[in-house]
């Protein structure tokens, strides 16, 4: 065609096939991760250069810009959600390679699982209550250390806002994976189980995503934090709505 190459009428046949399917956004998605990932590693693998927040940054310009609703962008995306459930039965792989770890350390875990789910909750919605925030966003606010779809369901069933949950969740974990690192480093906490537990409570799987880039016992107790205090929170988060 008046002498371009033949790769480039390929590259305009695939553009045209990705306008039309769902396909493009779940290659946006991957594409967004794939620069964060990147992003990351050129930057010396500094926590405070994070993968996911690079991504959600560049796919929520690309959004505004063409003007795409979220209902169509995940209509694309939502293969990634669906992932979500075997990658997360997948962290038993690690769990019963180190079982027998876990099960000498189940005391101080079940301890530290008590204290940093409190913290967690009582802490933010005690700060957020000296700010003015309404009820409303009390009830949201709660369950944020908790994972997504289980923040979301607490939230609905105490009367918060889902949506507002979900945000604050992934806000939640994305400043917890990129001040874990520097945090316990300048408090000297150096046992891998410790730290990855830290992070799994406060920040659920995007902290655990974090721990397993660092070490593989520190993701390996990561997960198991993420998955105590998803339960725990269930529990605890009813009991505080109470008192407010």
């Amino acid at each position: 065609m008046n002498g371009a190459p033949a790769h480039a009428d390929n590259l305009d046949l695939l553009w045209v096939y990705l306008q039309q399917e769902p396909l493009l956004w779940l290659t946006a998605t991957l594409a967004a991760y794939a620069f964060g990932h990147w992003l990351h590693r050129a930057a010396g693998s500094s926590p405070l250069v994070n993968s996911v927040a690079v991504a959600i940054a560049l796919l929520v310009a690309i959004l505004v810009l063409s003007g795409t609703s979220y209902a169509t962008y995940f209509e694309g995306a939502q293969f990634v959600h669906f992932l979500l459930g075997p990658a997360t039965v997948l962290l038993a792989v690690p769990l019963y390679r180190n079982f027998n770890r876990v099960r000498r350390l189940l005391v101080p875990m079940l301890a530290a699982l008590l204290v940093g789910s409190v913290t967690a909750v009582v802490s933010a919605v005690g700060v957020a209550a000296a700010l003015g925030a309404s009820t409303e966003t009390l009830f949201s606010l709660a369950p944020k250390s908790a994972t997504t779809p289980i923040a979301m369901g607490i939230a609905e069933e105490i009367g918060g806002l889902p949506s507002l949950t979900a945000a604050l969740v992934i806000i939640t974990g994305i400043l917890g994976a990129m001040a874990v690192t520097p945090l316990l480093n300048a408090l000297r906490v150096t046992d891998w189980a410790a730290r990855g537990f830290a992070v799994g409570v406060a920040s659920h799987g995007i902290g655990a995503a974090r721990a397993f880039q660092v070490n593989q016992l520190a993701g390996t107790f990561a997960g198991i934090a993420m998955a105590l205090n998803a339960l725990l929170t269930a529990l605890l988060v009813p009991l505080l709505v109470g008192w407010l």
